[in-house]
């Protein structure tokens, strides 16, 4: 019994045990093929994540690609465009060239004509001092006369003829002066005002912005030059870019369009966002700043001079005048000068102290739009200040302080004179002691280059340049052709306000010692 059941137990331990043993395989078999599908489904992931990074690779390689591209034609459309243009610097230069080498191909035939002509002059008056010798003889054995007593008797009737027509020309030359005066006046002012204005109308018309580097002026242009025209058009000025480092030139003759093309500009410049619908915002938030500034400079002005009851739009009249220069006098505070300057005069006489501050306040407001209404700033400014209700006085002194109509009262001459109280007060509009000291020792410099000259003085602050020369190498007809060359070449080489007067002085000293 006991072997029977020790048997039994043996059986059923081994049944079990094939049991297990099969479970244990099934198990291990299904795991196997969990594994094999979850490899199978990594390896198609893997594959369709590789496939995927390299779509996306090919894809940022081609749009590097395409900007690189279009990088590369935006450089090569620069190169060619400098390219043109060096291309036409070069051809500039070789027309230059060849137009120095013609010239001086023909100062060379032209010296060699000279010489020639003075050595038949040479021979001609040596061939002509023969035959007056020759004919002065013989007039001395036909006369009967000697050529001293022949000379005497022809100055006296010479004399008495010169004086009659010295008397005259004189007559004449007083009725021509009395005719042409008014037409001389206004040459002289004309040509003093053309010199003068050539040495800063240039530095009036034009403001330079500094830039950051010089790709922000290709920025600036734009493609095919759209942004430099979207911010020329809103702006009214001209942009000139050119090889000046770090700089860009804003050109236009309306200062206050210059001021929002300078804004705008900078702004611009700052944030780095140039086009063309970026450039018309910014231009309308510059001008909206400068029509801001403009308002607040008229309500200071008047706040300092402490009047009221001025019409908004000559408020901002007075604002734009800080844009305006006379002269290279701001006309703002020119204006406000004026007005304190009337003010004092206006107290020692015994007149209306704020009325003569309000007339010299408003006397150059003509100059804020005399750029786009036709006239004289004096009548233009007393057409809008009795447009905007002023008091008559206050019209009159505005049109009258240049006595372009009479004046009513005396606060026209008395804004006259605050005026060129203003105007002649020093550093007003006096250049500064360099560019002074220079233009004298210029004129001096002139004046010494030319031959028999001893000395050069510029005198009465340049409006005078006395030269001495050699007695016995310049003659007296030399002098007077001497004086006019100087003038000339002065007014050729020089730029220089109203007139300079040219003296040459030739004067012969002789000294003896009486012991």
């Amino acid at each position: 019994m006991l072997l029977l059941g020790l048997a039994l137990g043996a059986g059923l331990y081994w049944f079990l045990m094939q049991q297990w043993r099969g479970q244990q395989d099934r198990a291990f078999q299904e795991r196997e093929e969990q594994m094999r599908l979850m490899m199978r489904a990594a390896e198609e992931k893997s594959e369709v994540a590789e496939r995927e990074a390299k779509l996306l690779a090919t894809s940022e390689r081609l749009r590097i690609e395409e900007q690189l591209k279009e990088q590369y034609r935006g450089r090569q459309e620069e190169l060619e465009r400098l390219k043109q243009r060096f291309d036409k610097r070069e051809e500039q230069l070789d027309r230059k060239f060849d137009q120095l080498d013609q010239r001086e191909r023909e100062v060379d035939r032209r010296r060699n004509q000279v010489e020639q002509d003075v050595r038949t002059l040479e021979q001609r008056k040596e061939a002509c001092q023969k035959q007056e010798e020759a004919a002065a003889q013989r007039l001395e054995e036909v006369a009967g006369l000697t050529a001293e007593q022949a000379r005497a008797q022809l100055m006296e009737g010479l004399q008495e003829q010169v004086r009659r027509e010295a008397a005259n020309f004189m007559k004449r030359s007083e009725e021509e002066a009395r005719e042409n005066a008014d037409r001389k006046a206004q040459e002289i002012m004309g040509s003093a005002i053309q010199r003068l204005a050539g040495e800063f109308v240039v530095d009036r018309t034009v403001t330079v912005v500094a830039i950051t580097s010089e790709e922000m002026k290709g920025r600036i242009i734009g493609r095919e030059g759209r942004n430099i025209r979207a911010l020329e058009a809103a702006t009214g000025c001209d942009l000139i870019i050119d090889d000046t480092p770090e700089a860009v030139v804003i050109s236009g003759f309306n200062p206050v369009r210059r001021q929002v093309a300078r804004q705008a500009l900078e702004e611009l410049i700052t944030d780095g966002r140039i086009h063309p619908a970026r450039i018309e915002s910014v231009v309308k938030k510059a001008e909206k700043s400068v029509n801001n500034e403009i308002r607040e400079a008229g309500e200071r002005a008047i706040f300092e001079l402490g009047l009221t009851g001025i019409h908004p739009d000559l408020v901002k009249l007075v604002g734009t005048l800080k844009f305006r220069t006379s002269y290279t006098q701001n006309v703002l505070s020119h204006s406000v000068e004026v007005a304190r300057f009337a003010g004092m005069m206006a107290e020692e006489l015994g007149l209306d102290f704020n009325m003569a501050r309000r007339c010299g306040l408003l006397h150059d407001i003509g100059k804020a739009v005399d750029h786009e209404v036709q006239g004289s700033h004096a009548v233009i400014g007393g057409q809008y200040a009795k447009k905007y209700k002023e008091h008559p006085l206050v019209v009159n002194a505005i049109w009258s302080h240049h006595f372009d109509i009479e004046p009513i009262s005396v606060y026209g001459p008395l804004i006259n004179a605050a005026d060129a109280l203003s105007a002649a007060r020093p550093g007003a509009r006096r250049e500064n002691v360099e560019t002074y000291i220079k233009r004298l020792e210029q004129l001096e410099s002139v004046a010494m280059e030319f031959p028999g000259v001893e000395k050069a003085f510029a005198i009465q602050a340049g409006r005078e340049l006395r030269v001495m020369v050699a007695y016995d190498r310049v003659k007296d007809e030399g002098a007077m052709t001497l004086a006019s060359e100087i003038a000339s070449r002065l007014e050729n080489e020089m730029t220089y306000p109203g007139q300079i007067r040219v003296t040459v002085i030739r004067e012969m000293r002789a000294t003896a010692v009486a012991q």
